[in-house]
């Protein structure tokens, strides 16, 4: 069999295992969404300076330090996502709704009586909700090339200018399994696709049998894409704060953060042309992937007046241990081959687990706020993350196959930039009216979101769809705060969320060879916009 050639594309898509996670996946799992109580989402987030509310924790933990009491919460979150896809004019709309608890937070004041210096010590725990997985999304149209065609490609340039895989390490028999073999690691798509029979050899037998094209004779007739994602990334926080003299406080959190997501994939594609209008092929993909990592946030708010305070912040990568879990089925169906027109098959469930390490990029946040007694006040942040910084790797740190993933994110990614603004209002001294706004930059190079330039993206597994993000991602909030008592209080917040994406259904492949009638895959995206719109209802007891 061929031995495994140092290239590129071929040392990302082996890392050392045989379902390696991707520069999308380490990117899906650093995001987190606008969260924490009803009252700082209703600001944009906007909290970094003013502290006194929970979710001071997950981001600023100096804000702790501005309690004078104890106090209890609970948030609940009733959300609801619609995911337009508009393919070449071809419009698909899905919806999800889900209802759960955001937020649960304990805070415990303890002064000691000083007058100056450290007048007091708090601890707290929370339990946040900092990003949903849920939504549907479709999308239906037709393209100039087939999955067909991109398997094909890539089983044909897997080991660069070496040439492809040679057919015999494709075929699965009673002696001989290609999902073990460890030169194939990372290339499960190329050897489902061929089990599945979405692809032939050459079938000229003076060349070399590392050469593939599609097996269906007619043309792409349609294309559909079905995706479904579910889950959430939670995390608890412990949290210790202090005060000094009223004029800078003090915040160190430790955090605890859980991975559970869940995403299902139906592609499905039509053909028509010479010999039948019937033939088809399906991949069908399950991933189920959890984690868990440990991180910490410092921070530091300064209140040389009564009227302004300042906050600088800095949130720790999170260092993740990963594991997923997958399954993937394909079939076709080719009414030319008489002999076996259907063929189906899966990978195998016995191999199909993989563990690998992540660390998300580490955050730094500056913010300054501005309060006018007890009548309103008006609060700006400013945060910095480096996606770039983004790591996969081993379990225990001794592999170093991960090192050209983490070279093409490098290359890939940059920094993101996020503004948040919020005003709070007291018409009366039990009322508050509140609004904000809250914008993410866009941290992915012009490597992804370029659509001229047809990048190559390795995506690894046998899942080959992918979304870049398209545009800045933007919330609008607005929310109501109520004393009902002067230890129970009530805080409502609405965010309408919109995003938008680019859904590419495989990569683009810009190798080509004109000598075997390979042309290069070219590939026209999707356009998504997911609108989110989230009720936060928060209930508080201060004692």
């Amino acid at each position: 069999m061929k031995k495994l050639m140092i290239y590129v594309s071929v040392l990302f898509l082996s890392s050392g295992m045989m379902f390696a996670q991707g520069e999308m996946d380490a990117f899906r799992f650093s995001q987190t969404d606008l969260n924490g109580s009803a009252r700082s989402v209703s600001m944009g987030g906007a909290f970094g300076a003013l502290g006194g509310d929970m979710s001071a924790m997950s981001h600023n933990p100096a804000g702790l330090g501005v309690y004078r009491s104890s106090e209890i919460q609970a948030t609940f979150d009733f959300y609801s996502s619609n995911v337009n896809a508009d393919w070449g004019g071809v419009v698909n709309s899905r919806r999800r709704n889900a209802f759960c608890m955001d937020n649960f937070s304990y805070e415990g004041y303890f002064p000691t009586g000083n007058d100056r210096g450290v007048k007091g010590w708090n601890i707290g725990f929370s339990y946040n909700k900092v990003k949903e997985f849920s939504r549907k999304y479709s999308a239906a149209g037709n393209s100039k090339f087939s999955l067909a065609d991109y398997v094909a490609s890539r089983t044909t340039f897997a080991f660069g200018n070496e040439g492809g895989i040679y057919l015999d390490e494709l075929q699965l028999t009673d002696r001989y399994d290609p999902y073990v073999n460890s030169d194939l690691a990372g290339q499960w798509l190329p050897i489902l696709g061929y089990e599945s029979g979405f692809i032939e050899p050459q079938d000229d037998k003076n060349s070399k049998n590392d050469v593939y094209y599609s097996a269906f004779p007619g043309a792409l007739k349609e294309t559909l894409l079905n995706i479904s994602e579910r889950g959430a990334m939670k995390e608890y926080n412990f949290a210790l704060a202090t005060n000094i003299s009223d004029i800078v406080f003090l915040g160190l959190t430790v955090n605890i953060t859980d991975i559970d997501y869940r995403l299902a994939s139906r592609h499905h594609d039509t053909f028509a042309g010479r010999n039948s209008e019937n033939d088809y092929l399906t991949l069908e993909n399950s991933l189920e992937t959890e984690g868990t990592a440990y991180s910490a946030n410092l921070g530091v708010i300064v209140r040389p007046i009564n009227a302004l305070r300042f906050g600088v912040a800095y949130n720790s990568p999170k260092w993740y241990k990963m594991t997923d879990y997958f399954l993937a089925t394909g079939e076709s169906y080719v009414a030319s081959y008489s002999d076996q027109p259907k063929m189906k098959a899966e990978t195998p469930a016995d191999h199909s687990i993989a563990d690998y390490a992540l660390q998300t990029p580490g955050r730094w946040i500056f913010s300054v706020a501005g309060v006018i007694g007890n009548t309103a006040l008006v609060s700006f942040d400013y945060e910095l993350t480096d996606y770039k910084t983004m790591r996969l790797g081993s379990y225990d740190g001794e592999d170093f196959s991960f090192e050209t993933d983490n070279s093409i994110i490098n290359k890939d990614f940059g920094m993101a930039k996020t503004v948040k603004a919020g005003v709070e209002i007291k018409p009366a001294s039990r009322l508050a009216l509140r609004a904000g706004y809250m914008q993410q930059s866009n941290p992915m190079t012009g490597n992804l979101t370029d659509e001229s330039k047809q990048t190559e993206v390795f995506t690894a597994g046998t899942t080959p769809h992918y979304t870049t993000v398209a545009a800045p991602t933007r919330h609008y909030t607005a929310g109501v705060g109520y004393r009902l008592s002067p230890n129970f209080y009530m805080d409502m917040a609405y965010i309408h969320r919109v995003q938008k994406e680019k859904l590419y259904t495989f990569s683009p492949i810009e190798k080509a060879d004109s000598n075997l009638n390979i042309p290069s895959i070219e590939v026209s995206p999707s356009n998504l916009t997911a609108k989110t719109s989230r009720i936060v209802l928060t209930f508080g007891y201060k004692f």
